[in-house]
């Protein structure tokens, strides 16, 4: 059985404290908390996350899962090591080399949180072998960083098979979670594949019994 982190990107802000008491009670495993600067990607959602962020630290003890799609990185690690996050993940693209990210991920362990790696759909997954010895999770984005309510890239599903067996050849202890266009039609065949986390965010939010959609998603 996999495990869920929700994305809370799409939850409107005025039902916003009754929405994630909702999700806590439907017995996601994490929040997933989408931080973006409006120059990594698109969109910016900054502002919005840090105030959830503040809500989820008041009413819950579900683990926050912080994905960061940002320039900067440094500035947006310390904001959201503040909340005491289960986990923080940054960009390989948003490094200028390894050891900026090797950093980046020292600074993240170094406060009792789990770190990890994301890469986005067209980065080839043998550039982060040599960084998976330093990560407790990698994320797979199945979709283009920057919205929700995307479609998932058929192609990125052989990019979670590789990663899977490269990281049980090696010996390694990583997590796989795989995160854009998840949903109860395409779940099974990214399980298939090897990911252990999945994020899904309107495959939950926009259904009418989000304890139902949790657990079909992780059976």
């Amino acid at each position: 059985m996999v495990e869920v982190s929700t994305s809370i990107l799409n939850v409107k802000k005025e039902e916003a404290l009754k929405t994630l008491y909702n999700l806590e009670t439907a017995k996601t495993d994490y929040f997933h908390i989408d931080v973006m600067d409006g120059k990594f990607v698109e969109n910016s959602t900054n502002e919005l996350m840090l105030e959830y962020c503040e809500y989820l630290n008041s009413i819950t003890n579900v683990p926050l899962d912080v994905h960061l799609m940002v320039e900067g990185v440094e500035d947006y690690i310390k904001s959201y090591l503040a909340f005491e996050p289960n986990s923080i993940t940054v960009h390989y693209e948003a490094a200028k080399n390894i050891e900026e990210l090797k950093n980046w991920l020292n600074q993240i362990k170094e406060n009792n949180c789990k770190a990890g790696v994301s890469i986005k759909p067209n980065t080839k997954v043998e550039e982060i072998y040599p960084i998976l010895p330093y990560v407790h999770t990698v994320l797979v984005m199945t979709v283009e960083p920057g919205k929700g309510g995307q479609k998932l890239i058929p192609e990125t599903i052989e990019k979670i098979k590789q990663l899977k067996e490269y990281i049980e050849n090696s010996g390694l202890e990583v997590d796989i979670e795989v995160d854009g266009g998840i949903n109860l039609e395409n779940v099974q065949e990214v399980k298939d594949a090897g990911c252990n986390i999945i994020v899904a965010g309107t495959a939950i939010i926009h259904t009418e019994n989000y304890a139902e959609a949790i657990k079909k998603l992780k059976q």
